[in-house]
């Protein structure tokens, strides 16, 4: 019966066996909500760079939000967007 059981289980169940604890749950849901929203601003940095043949550009478009929310979004994670030259000037002073 219980090797029937585990074969009905999709991934949200097996999920919920590997995360017991209701803290490591609400863990696991933020970091897949932090990589969402990394992807969608991912995406609409790209579509104002990539140009699509079935759709229509649109000129100048002002991506200042989506690249601040990706720059935070990845802040979670620790990592941080390119630097700029100062900081090489900065290093090879000292």
């Amino acid at each position: 019966m219980e090797a029937k059981a585990t074969e009905e289980k999709g991934f949200l169940g097996k999920l919920k066996d590997a995360a017991e604890d209701q803290e490591h749950q609400i863990q696991i849901l933020g970091t897949f909500v932090r990589l969402g929203v990394v992807v969608w601003s991912g995406f609409i940095i790209t579509l104002n760079y990539v140009e699509i043949p079935m759709i229509k550009k649109s000129p100048g478009g002002d991506i200042t939000f989506p690249a601040s929310v990706f720059t935070g979004a990845l802040a979670t994670f620790g990592l941080t967007t390119g630097s700029n030259g100062n900081n090489k000037k900065e290093k090879q002073k000292t």
